[in-house]
């Protein structure tokens, strides 16, 4: 059998979808909230038996970006069996939710059996250990096993816990030997956690922790090399704790130690920020004698030298030292660590030095940049440190540009003047990017540039709404070496299937790459990579966007990925398709009856104190600024987790506070000097239903008909079939719920809409762009869309307290507004509950929202400015969001004829629904 046709031992897990770990793979981001000795908000929902409400909380770690979501229910009120059963069954029927790996996380192993009967795909179990003895290890183990689920295996046993290289090496290679000989684990399965401590305590015995995990980490990726290795490299300087510049350096010190071991994995604490070789020299010396345990005064000498250091900031710590070194050097260390103040002039010198300006770029330039992506490659360096090297090259490049414009036009003069031609060489290799047609959406099409433009590529980017044969004429025109495609809205998923097929039309030979918020590698292996035969890869985000273009530029290697690609996909299509296949929708009629049933003659609707529509123009922006979540706006930097946690987060901690810093200064001077422009409409109408999907709005042109759209999954017994419908009152008739023959209502309920948007960023943007600065740039424009998000939340608290008025007198901080802890829900449309983005056009005629705010439909619904949000106002106190999940065709027909649309129309747009 040829190298290309083996399938990689790696270790893989799967929710709905699956998730490869390969060696290349950075860290792996678990969602540890939906844990009851973690999240107090969790155990309070679990304890009172809300169980949907609380799905809520894995759904916004899916969103904030986990990898895989731990699920622990370890409470002595609970019963922990019974917990964990429903919990995991309900999540199982959210693909939103469930396409992610489940972590079961319990210190009972009935917990986590109970957790393995109800799980889909391979999960992870954590954990299982010797400290109860071979038998229970072994019982436990064939158990996970059974159930086809990776384990972590802690280095424990029945003596206690590992602290000696020794008995780190037995326990591990004894729990390896019992599970792939005696259980029949697969060693990929297999994730060792050999134990940190804490050096530099004082005392003796633990001077050598570091090297006793160092070692075993080599020792087991010897022995066994299919295991993975983990551990939580903030333990190893806690004896520092307050002293940030000196943890920083022993991280740096360990990782640099322990990485070149084989350490795969790790809670790495913010010095992985701090580049080995640029430690202070001093300070470094000190930091290997502790961690190699190379000298027995080695915890003196760095307490002494830490006592130093301790008041003073990082900045201080490193030294000015490197603008002694060569040019080279200077280039090398203003490119890592993004500074600009010396680019100029350290260009200019560089540029008198080497024979050709292009000599500077490919020279020092490019082995600089080689430097950010091997570190950025290697987890060591994050996002926004990248894209602030790019300033720093794009500076770089601007000074040498009108040189070699120079010396092109005057070698194509002297080939002109011998009548001779000039054959220019093709430069670096090409990558075409755009936002496919009719969607506006960039930002991560952005940052994914500037990541392959650090790593040597040449991104030619066509910007947003791109037509398909633009793309693939610009495609055959220049050249290019691989073609990446972008999109944030449905529709543009189904615009990513055209260009595929036109590729194929074409005989087209680039790969084609996919990326965007609502893509998936489901979508792409399903309903894409079919199409097209030169090879479609689903990009997750920019950190993956290198690796996998030089996977592909790979004359040796460009085969094998694809071929194992390929073969994923097709696993991933036999696998969605097997799913689909055991999907049970129940009948649409069935699910109208099984709806969510609410008591009507306890409620009693607050008209609304604003009649018809209300604009409002420049609204002030200091207002809006308070409202701000600044959870998104770490993930749009790919550092996901909680705000604020994430500014003390061992891994991302400094470089996110640094980040937020910056933002801060931006949205002072937004404020300021009122960078941008607010504006909203609102308007509200009286509303009813007719008891099933259908809410009609009385409004001065007379009735207007919104159709929703209603939950098939089949559901455990008593769980309703969700649809925004069953939030609005019911037209009156004889027979509601709970009572026959009652009167009718004379009674209305009201249902408002919504639109905002955030204009002027577009300036600001190119501004930055013509001054090579990259990072404000995206740091502008991730603001745009957290300042339009602030107004959309700004807006309804005043909608609630004041222009509706239903809930006057409420008072939540703005982490409670985050949360939703208030009354009412405002869905929009083409999200999860109403994902027919054509109800939009119905919402921008109510408000007249571009005459009056100037926000503008694409052909696919998008809006534009893409800083621009709308939706609809549901006031009912038990109202609630929810995903729609698949829908069934019964279901698609009545929506077609109540929309008055043809059958293909309605597909087209619920496509991404449809059973």
């Amino acid at each position: 059998m040829s190298e290309a046709n083996i399938l990689h031992p790696y270790l893989r897990l799967s929710g709905l979808e699956p998730l490869v770990v390969r060696p290349e793979t950075n860290f792996i981001n678990v969602g540890e909230r939906t844990n009851v000795t973690g999240s107090k908000k969790f155990a309070r929902l679990i304890r009172e038996n809300k169980y949907e409400e609380a799905l809520s909380v894995a759904r916004q770690q899916v969103e904030s970006g986990a990898q895989v979501i731990d699920v622990n229910m370890d409470d002595a009120l609970l019963d922990g069996v019974h917990a964990m059963t429903t919990y995991l069954n309900l999540l199982q029927a959210e693909p939103d939710i469930a396409r992610v790996p489940i972590m079961i996380d319990s210190s009972k192993f009935e917990i986590i059996e109970a957790g393995l009967k109800c799980v889909q795909g391979k999960c992870i179990v954590n954990s299982i250990s010797l400290k109860e003895g071979e038998e229970a290890f072994i019982h436990h183990a064939h158990i996970c096993l059974d159930y086809g689920a990776a384990v972590v295996v802690m280095a424990f046993d029945e003596q206690g816990q590992a602290d000696t290289l020794e008995r780190r090496i037995t326990i591990c290679t004894r729990a390896y030997r019992i599970l792939t000989e005696v259980v029949g684990f697969d060693p990929q399965d297999i994730i060792f956690d050999p134990n940190i401590f804490a050096v530099a305590t004082g005392i003796e015995e633990h001077n050598n922790y570091a090297v006793d995990f160092i070692e075993a980490t080599r020792i087991i990726k010897q022995q066994m090399p299919l295991t993975k290795v983990s551990g939580g490299v903030s333990n190893v300087s806690f004896s520092f704790r307050g002293n940030d510049p000196v943890r920083e350096a022993i991280h740096s010190v360990f990782l640099y130690h322990a990485i070149s071991a084989g350490m795969d994995m790790g809670i790495v604490n913010a010095g992985q920020l701090v580049v080995y070789d640029e430690i202070e020299p001093e300070l470094r010396e000190l930091c290997e004698d502790v961690i190699l345990n190379r000298r027995p005064d080695a915890t003196e000498r760095l307490v002494s030298f830490a006592e130093t250091v301790k008041a003073k900031g990082k900045e201080e710590v490193k030294s000015e030292a490197w603008r002694a070194g060569t040019v080279e050097e200077r280039l090398k260390h203003a490119l890592v660590n993004g500074i600009t103040e010396h680019i100029d002039a350290d260009t200019e010198e560089a540029r008198q030095k080497y024979p050709k300006p292009l000599d500077v770029i490919e020279g020092p330039l490019m082995a600089g940049m080689d430097v950010v992506g091997d570190l950025f490659g290697s987890g060591k360096m994050f996002l926004p440190q990248v894209v602030k090297s790019a300033r720093v090259m794009k500076k770089a490049v601007a000074v040498l540009t009108p040189y070699i414009e120079k010396e092109k036009e005057e070698r194509l003069a002297a080939h002109a003047a011998a009548g001779t031609t000039s054959e220019e060489t093709a430069g670096a290799t090409k990558v075409l990017m755009a936002t496919v047609k009719g969607d506006v959406h960039d930002i991560g099409k952005n940052i994914v540039g500037v990541v392959l433009g650090c790593n040597g590529y040449e991104v030619i980017d066509l910007g947003v709404m791109v037509p398909a044969d633009k793309i693939l004429d610009a495609a055959e025109k220049e050249k290019v070496d691989v073609i990446g495609l972008s999109g944030l809205i449905t529709p543009s998923l189904d615009e990513m299937v055209h260009i595929a097929r036109e590729m194929q039309r074409r005989g087209m030979k680039q790969p084609l790459l996919i990326g965007g918020a609502t893509t998936s590698r489901t979508h792409t292996a399903v309903k894409i990579a079919p199409e097209y035969e030169g090879g479609v890869l689903h990009v997750l985000d920019a950190s993956r966007s290198v690796t996998v273009v030089s996977n592909l530029l790979n004359k040796e290697g460009r085969a094998d990925f694809l071929w194992q690609t390929k073969k994923e996909y097709e696993a991933l299509r036999e696998q969605f398709l097997g799913k689909q296949r055991q999907k049970v929708l129940i009948p649409y009629e069935e699910a109208t009856v099984t709806k969510e049933y609410l008591d009507w003659r306890k409620y009693t609707p607050t008209k609304p104190k604003v009649d018809g529509v209300k604009v409002f123009r420049e609204y002030d922006l200091g207002t809006i600024a308070r409202y701000i979540d600044w959870g998104p706006f770490f993930i749009g930097w790919e550092m996901p987790g909680r705000f604020p946690e994430v500014l003390s987060d061992p891994i991302f901690g400094t470089e996110a506070t640094r980040l937020y810093n910056d933002a801060q200064k931006m949205v002072q001077r937004i404020v300021e000097e009122k960078w941008f422009t607010a504006n909203g409409v609102i308007g509200f109408w009286p509303a009813l239903t007719n008891n099933r999907d259908t809410i009609v709005l009385q409004t001065e042109q007379g009735e207007v008909r919104l159709e929703s759209l209603r939950q098939q999954m089949k559901k455990a017994i008593g769980q309703p079939s969700y649809s925004l419908a069953d939030f609005i009152m019911p037209d009156p008739t004889p027979a509601l719920p709970g009572g026959e023959g009652a009167e009718p209502r004379a009674a209305t309920d009201f249902m408002g809409a919504f639109a905002v948007t955030i204009d002027g960023a577009r300036g600001h943007i190119d501004r930055y762009a013509a001054d090579h600065d990259e990072y404000n740039k995206i740091l502008v424009q991730i603001l745009a869309d957290r300042f339009v998000e602030a107004f959309a939340e700004c807006l309804h608290e005043a909608v609630r307290k004041e222009h509706w008025g239903y809930a006057a007198n409420e008072s939540y901080s703005n982490n409670e507004l985050i949360r939703e802890a208030y009354e009412g829900i405002r869905p929009a449309p083409g999200y999860p509950a109403c994902p027919d983005h054509t109800e939009k056009l119905k919402l921008f005629a109510l408000l007249n929202v571009t005459e009056n705010i100037g926000i503008e439909l694409t052909e696919s619904l998008a809006m534009n400015p893409p800083a621009s949000v709308c939706g609809w106002y549901i006031a009912h106190p038990q109202s609630h969001y929810f995903g729609l999940g698949k829908i069934g065709r019964d279901q698609l027909e009545d929506y077609a004829k109540r929309k008055g649309m043809s059958l293909d129309e309605a597909e087209r747009w619920l496509r991404p629904v449809l059973e």
